[in-house]
């Protein structure tokens, strides 16, 4: 009769992620009892691993101490995962809505300090991992992708870090029109050309955590349901090859209807970006990508000149290279790589920049989408300097009227990146608010 005995469930009965669940996990760190305990758990941080921190260990009691008052803290992990508080019952009154506040203030004075370790949630069901979140489990998110690293159009680049630092700010403003504090993105191009990567450096740019949702393993509607109830504010949830799974629906059990309402975030808290991937969109229903659903569209495309140079920076740390106008002349004429193959060519010979350049070229000379990598390490394996070969210098006519006919050939091959549909977006890069 004397205590008051508060939970703190990691998951409400809703089955949503209780938010104040993950604060008191951070703000036990900070606690001297923790501290001068006779047990614990330490536990690194995904970007340093020297900055150490304490856990609380299963069914261990801490104490803390607030104006005068006695608190203690239970970590209870069986059954269900939850943090019991109690208090005595003549502090309560004086004391508890303070105190809460207090716990609201440490945990994002220390959040501002440091930045926070981010995860990367799977619906696979409970097998291994660092941890698991009802129907998810999560793994450190450790991916080093920025917008500084990741290649795109400039211009769309800073225009895509100003929509999000917009989103962020934008809490106010949405409330105000009567929207849900939500923002959608498409992108969308052949395989290889950076979709995921650029998924990443917005998940390390905003600080959000990742919920990759495998549409393939959810069962029924509802499981979809309940699996958007339990992602958590400030993360990206991301559905890759979208178009794909339309395309073999009819293997599973999810309805469209219940896609749509997915897409639409109805069921969704706020705080929250989705992201879509598809190779190519012109074969979707356009309903799928209404305005409300997608906000935004961006499309990346095969590798052009540019493309190339910001690669050979990144890759090679190579501003100019006294082959660069022969590597443009092949771009204007048509052929092309996507960014990953380009970039493994790079890597591969990153130790002579002449020798990686020049891997390229034969790539773009010798099939356009990348079907000559054998006959590049056989030339590669012969190689034996980095200076630059003559036949590279100068071409014959004889290899000139080759290359003319295959680019005769792959022009003729429409694909579906370069369709009318997206020739008249104007740049291969773009970001359009629907």
């Amino acid at each position: 009769h004397v205590y008051h005995v508060f939970n703190v469930p990691e998951l409400n009965d809703n089955m949503q992620y209780n938010t104040f669940y993950r604060k008191l996990s951070i703000y036990f760190h900070s606690l001297p009892s923790l501290q001068d305990s006779h047990f614990n758990n330490l536990i690194t941080s995904n970007d340093n691993q020297n900055d150490v921190a304490l856990c609380l260990s299963p069914n261990q009691t801490v104490q803390d101490h607030f104006l005068g008052a006695t608190l203690y803290w239970f970590n209870q992990t069986e059954p269900n995962r939850i943090f019991i508080l109690k208090i005595r019952k003549i502090d309560k009154r004086r004391i508890i809505r303070l105190y809460l506040q207090h716990i609201h203030a440490v945990v994002d004075e220390i959040e501002k300090q440091g930045k926070r370790d981010l995860r990367i949630y799977m619906n696979a069901g409970n097998g291994a991992g660092a941890g698991a979140l009802g129907l998810w489990r999560f793994v450190p998110f450790t991916h080093p992708s920025t917008f500084e690293t990741i290649t795109m159009e400039l211009d769309l680049k800073n225009k895509v870090k100003s929509d999000l630092e917009s989103f962020l700010k934008g809490k106010q403003y949405y409330h105000r029109i009567g929207r849900i504090w939500k923002r959608s993105f498409l992108l969308y191009g052949p395989s290889g050309t950076g979709k995921s990567t650029f998924v990443a450096a917005m998940a390390n740019f905003l600080s959000y955590d990742i919920y990759d949702l495998d549409l393939s393993r959810v069962h029924n509607d509802s499981d979809l349901k309940s699996l958007f109830l339990q992602t958590t504010p400030k993360s990206i949830v991301l559905v890759e090859d979208l178009d794909r799974f339309l395309d073999e629906k009819s293997s599973t059990a999810l309805s469209l209807s219940a896609i749509l309402n997915f897409m639409d975030g109805i069921c969704s808290g706020e705080e929250r970006l989705m992201v879509f991937t598809m190779n190519c969109k012109e074969n979707v229903d356009p309903d799928l990508l209404r305005p409300g659903r997608v906000d935004a569209h961006i499309h990346f495309p095969l590798c052009d000149f540019s493309s190339f140079k910001t690669l050979a920076s990144n890759y090679l740390s190579v501003k100019d290279h006294k082959l660069f106008p022969q590597v443009e002349e092949i771009f204007q004429n048509g052929a092309s790589l996507s960014p990953a193959e380009i970039g493994e060519l790079m890597i591969t010979n990153r130790n002579s920049p002449s020798r990686a350049i020049k891997s390229v070229i034969t790539a773009l000379k010798t099939d356009g989408d990348g079907r000559g990598c054998k006959s590049i390490e056989r030339r590669r394996g012969e190689d034996g300097d980095d200076d630059v070969d003559e036949d590279v210098r100068d071409h014959s006519f004889k290899e000139r009227k080759k290359l003319y006919g295959f680019l005769k050939l792959r022009a003729s091959r429409k694909s579906c990146s370069s369709s009318p549909n997206n020739s008249a977006m104007g740049s291969p890069l773009r970001i359009c608010d629907r």
